[in-house]
């Protein structure tokens, strides 16, 4: 009887594929949900989640992409189940010169923002007005603007064309810039700016 050609236990078929992507969907976790044990409970419900479906994991091309999009979609569902907010202000996730080109983009845009407020003063009021997004809208602020994704990257992850990112882009941007116009700790005199 012989014993080979064998094929590798289930297990361990799944170890080598799914190991080498484990550090970047921790960081990709990280980023979403901001705290280290929401980020190691989102990879493990995702991998757990996988297991079963081995053999379609071994069909897939790009694992890597394939399982961002499982990642950030096991996010908005548990967002979206816990009807919760981040639990971190984005610049607590955020690196210290991605945050920086994030307040500066949003300055340069709002040249009365820019006046009225450093970047140190703006961070926490940014972090408040972020809260306030969709975790769909917040996830695209962070992904494009805070991590720097592009938007071809962002439209592969989660399926969808590069114009649907493009105008929800936009409409992130849009809306945030309204929340802050209405911010009365920004603009007390004028409760809001006209554009």
């Amino acid at each position: 009887m012989a014993l080979l050609p064998f094929k590798p236990s289930r297990s361990k078929r799944f170890e080598k594929l799914v190991q080498p992507h484990l550090g970047a969907m921790y960081r990709f976790a990280f980023r979403l949900a901001g705290q280290q044990q929401d980020a190691e409970d989102l990879v493990q419900d995702v991998v757990v989640k996988l297991y079963p479906r081995l053999e379609e994991l071994e069909a897939i091309e790009q694992l890597r992409p394939w399982l961002n999009r499982v990642l950030y979609r096991q996010f908005i569902d548990e967002v979206r189940r816990r009807g919760r907010r981040a639990d971190r202000p984005v610049s607590d996730v955020a690196e210290p010169e991605r945050q920086a080109t994030f307040l500066d983009s949003y300055a340069a845009d709002m040249p009365e923002l820019a006046e009225q407020l450093s970047s140190e003063r703006l961070k926490p009021i940014m972090d408040s007005v972020i809260q306030e997004l969709s975790p769909d809208m917040r996830t695209l602020m962070l992904l494009h603007d805070v991590d720097g994704w592009s938007q071809e990257d962002i439209a592969r992850m989660l399926e969808i064309p590069v114009g649907t990112v493009k105008s929800r882009v936009h409409r992130c941007r849009a809306s945030l810039r309204e929340k802050l116009l209405e911010r009365p700790e920004l603009f007390p005199q004028a409760g809001r700016v006209e554009q």
